[in-house]
Parts: structure tokens; sequence; C-alpha cells
């Protein structure tokens, strides 16, 4: 495993970051297809065993089970200290609006819940999950700044914007001497880049860490056409992302298999190793344990420039999809 710095910050974290949506409650949250705690727990022993230290989860996932599955794993096979983990907190809900709780109140209120799901004193990363169009920015930024001045959260990080809010964002932490965001996780693969447009580029002036999710297109880019799992079956919130583009993509994705046949390992492999030219720390869901393997072996495969090229030539611009979309 290599280890890299995320952006502006002193944190030493692992080229792949299990993302932890995979784990939590199947009978709880959007998912019905998560995985158990003592399947969970051995994932995620697998992946400390391969030298992960990095760890995202989220207060969203199965109704903060993720959370409670991963906190538990780690009291039991970690030290606090050896681990990055990272968690996110949603924006206000309307009922929130209507009590007058504000954004700076609701951002410690939602670490507070979050940290005792975990069973945890802090987090290393605290991620702004979605952008509040009901909130003004200057107070979940002050939120932010007095949960890192209290010792629950170290650094922050934002998810699901346009580069333009995470520019507003930082430049208001900044002209009041508050934190800014060292890092980002969009939604960056093989087959969805239109982070390139702006996101990428501003991001790599300022340093800010890329730690882009569903970095394997939700299982697409590590399939065989035709092939299936439990989560491609059942996964509906990734088929609004992805059925829409399914025949552009397949181009693209036929062009993995290729590759990994002619180098004799996984499409993981491939797709993995291409997003690891371009991002920090990619966000991979696993929930087996050959999901692990093959994120790890992406990080030292190393790919030739025609071999890059090859297989971004054929992309064509996408819509919004997800939470983008629902954010226009």
């Amino acid at each position: 495993m290599e280890y890299i710095t995320l952006g502006n910050s002193d944190l030493q974290v692992s080229r792949i970051c299990l993302g932890c949506m995979g784990f939590g409650d199947a009978q709880q949250g959007m998912h019905t297809w998560t995985l158990t705690y003592e399947d969970s727990k051995q994932i995620i022993q697998h992946a400390l065993d391969s030298g992960i230290n990095f760890f995202d989860t989220a207060m969203a996932y199965q109704n903060g089970t993720s959370e409670i599955y991963l906190g538990k794993a780690i009291k039991e096979l970690a030290k606090r200290e050896d681990v990055i983990i990272a968690t996110k907190f949603s924006p206000r809900t309307q009922e929130e609006i209507n009590q007058h709780i504000s954004g700076q109140q609701h951002v410690e209120n939602c670490l507070n819940a979050s940290l005792e799901r975990l069973g945890m004193e802090y987090v290393d990363l605290y991620i702004y999950h979605m952008w509040d169009y009901h909130t003004p920015i200057e107070e979940i930024m002050e939120g932010l700044h007095r949960v890192i001045q209290q010792g629950k959260a170290r650094y922050i990080g934002i998810s699901n914007c346009y580069a333009y809010q995470l520019a507003k964002a930082n430049m208001i932490a900044r002209a009041n001497g508050w934190e800014e965001f060292i890092s980002i996780q969009g939604h960056y693969n093989l087959i969805f880049r239109e982070e390139e447009r702006e996101m990428v580029p501003y991001c790599k002036e300022g340093n800010i860490a890329l730690t882009p999710y569903s970095a394997l297109a939700s299982g697409r880019l590590a399939k065989k056409a035709g092939e299936q799992s439990k989560r491609l079956v059942e996964d509906q919130f990734a088929k609004g992302k992805y059925d829409a583009s399914a025949d552009i993509d397949l181009q693209i994705i036929k062009r993995v298999e290729e590759l990994a046949e002619k180098r004799n390992v996984s499409m993981t492999e491939i797709s993995l190793a291409w997003l690891l030219t371009k991002a920090t720390s990619p966000v991979v869901g696993a929930t087996k344990l050959h999901h692990i393997d093959g994120a790890v072996k992406a990080v030292d495969l190393k790919l030739s420039e025609d071999e890059i090229n090859y297989l971004e030539e054929l992309y064509k611009p996408h819509p919004l999809v997800g939470v983008m979309a629902q954010n226009k």
C-alpha cells in the first residue's frame, strides 16, 4: 500500500479509502444489499491487513448503522490513532428549519450524534455531504470551525458540490479566519468524468484532495457486460445514475475488459489504476474480500500514457445525475 498526504493537512492516508456505505442494517435506510455487522467486520479486518487506514462513512448510510458498525469494528480491531476516520453530515431537515435550529447548531448536533454512534471522541475528516440551499454557507463554515476548535474534528471536507460553491465556501472561511475544506468527494470515474470540467483543475491549483466516490460506477467498471450482482440488481439509486447512459458507457467498459485481459489483471485494477492517476484516494466500497484485493492491487498497477488515452478517448459528456441532478 502507498500513502499520501490528504490535501492541505497532515493526514497520511492510504491511496485507497474504504467506503462504508455497504455496511449497516439492511432493514434501515435506502439500500437492501448491505452487510451484517460480522460480515462488515471481516471486510474491515481485511482492509486493515491490506494496509488501508482510511475509512469513509456517513450519518445517512443505513440510518446511522454504518457508523455504528464501523466504530465497533475499529474499536475491536485497531488503535484509534492508527486510522483515519471520515464521516458526513446531511443538510438541515424541514423540521429543524421550522424549529429555528441554526446551521451552526445543526453541524454540532450532527457531529455529536455521529461520534456517539462511532464510539469515538473525534473524527479526522468531517464532510459536508451535500450543499444545503436553505442554510447560509456562513453558518455551516462557522459551525465547522467551532467543532474543530472543540477537538471533535481535525479537518473538514465537502461532497456533491459545484466548483464555485467550494471556492465560495473556502473564500468565506479564509475571510473569517476559519478552517477551509481540504478535500472534495465528488462523483468521478472512468464513465462519469464531469468533475474534469472545473472541479479537478480548481483542486489541483489549491492542493485540495480528490477523494471521489462511485470509483467503480457501483460495480459497472468491475464486471463484464451481462454479469450481475446483488447490488447491480437491487441498487435503484445507482440505476438512476447509470442506466440512461448505459449504451455509450458500455463501449468504455469493453475497453476496460480488453485491457484487463491484455495485462492479465482484473477490470477493477484497470479502472482504479486509471482513477489513481487523477485522484488522491478514491473511495472504494467492498462487500466481498476480493473487492479489497482488487483495489489494493490497483495501487501498484501503472498504466502507460497510451493505455490511459485508449480508456479516455470514447468518453462523451454526461448530464448530471444523482445528488447533483437533484441540486440543479
